[in-house]
């Protein structure tokens, strides 16, 4: 493959959630509020948004102008045809630089403990939530609304919680202890994904025609971020974003759609697309890390 192709096979598709419920994936000011407002989980359905929330008018979400993506790459990891799954990645990496899995090796069960320990978790009393707030990016675990709070003039209609997962045994014992099960589901659940997120190195690397494990090798000991954002129901949609057009610093995104509502949105040929969500899917995204790393590899 020459360096133009690499290009497009590493080509970046912003992300930008609108209205849905509740995302879970791994990666990643306020003014002074009253207590009850510095998350949007506090239990106050809103009937106008507040002034905070609202984008310049050149910032706001075209709606309308928004085309379901009809053809959305979806891989079978389960095929016994390794060799059919590796065109198809490659496929989707060039055409799109994103696609989703299914038989992806993450059991139900855990999927469906982690989105339920996640709706219970923002369904906690609001002082409990509050005891994990904090307008400090550089911690490993907290509760926030914006990327950094005291920063931004406009803020994202979206609560998360932000954790930091691996090593496991040198963060979990700073995340929730309520509700109860939350460190070991979201445990069970992290080491799960991690997995698939190797599988998926591998197959992306023999896409390229490189050895299974070069890009394992090439990032060496790779951190795993976790963020559960949750997105409340926005009485003017068009006038804010959950998060607004960006790429993943990261190498790759490994993302769990809420069922409920397609608030997932990519940008392809200029245009936003909404992605409905698949039942047990996984939408997989390439982050910058991994661009520059197979950009810098083919330049060599």
């Amino acid at each position: 493959m020459n360096l133009n192709e690499i290009s497009k096979y590493c080509s970046q598709h912003s992300l930008v959630s609108t209205v849905a419920p509740l995302l879970l994936y791994f990666l990643l000011g306020i003014p002074i509020w009253d207590m009850d407002t510095k998350v949007l989980s506090s239990g106050i359905r809103y009937s106008n948004l507040p002034a905070n929330y609202v984008r310049p008018e050149s910032e706001r979400p075209r709606l309308s102008e928004v085309s379901e993506c009809e053809d959305v790459p979806v891989i079978d990891l389960g095929c016994e045809d390794r060799t059919h799954i590796i065109q198809q990645i490659c496929h989707a990496c060039m055409r799109y630089g994103f696609f989703q899995v299914i038989n992806h090796g993450v059991s139900k069960e855990t999927v469906e403990k982690m989105l339920q320990v996640a709706h219970d978790f923002f369904e906690l009393p609001l002082e409990e939530k509050l005891k994990l707030y904090s307008d400090d990016p550089s911690k490993t675990m907290r509760l926030s609304t914006s990327f950094n709070v005291n920063k931004e003039k406009v803020h994202n209609w979206r609560d998360y919680l932000r954790l930091h997962c691996y090593p496991l045994h040198k963060y979990v014992p700073e995340w929730p202890s309520n509700p109860p099960p939350f460190k070991d589901i979201v445990s069970n659940y992290c080491v799960e994904v991690r997995e698939l997120g190797y599988r998926l190195q591998e197959l992306i690397s023999q896409s390229l025609g490189l050895e299974k494990d070069y890009i394992k090798n090439v990032l060496g000991e790779q951190g795993q971020h976790m963020a559960v954002n949750y997105y409340p129901p926005c009485p003017e949609p068009e006038l804010t974003y959950g998060l607004p057009g960006h790429t993943d610093p990261n190498a790759l995104t490994i993302l769990l759609q809420d069922l409920q509502v397609a608030g997932l949105q990519v940008l392809k040929d200029g245009k936003w697309l909404a992605v409905n969500p698949q039942p047990d899917a996984f939408v997989i995204n390439i982050g910058d890390q991994l661009q520059v790393n197979l950009i810098f590899h083919f330049q060599r």
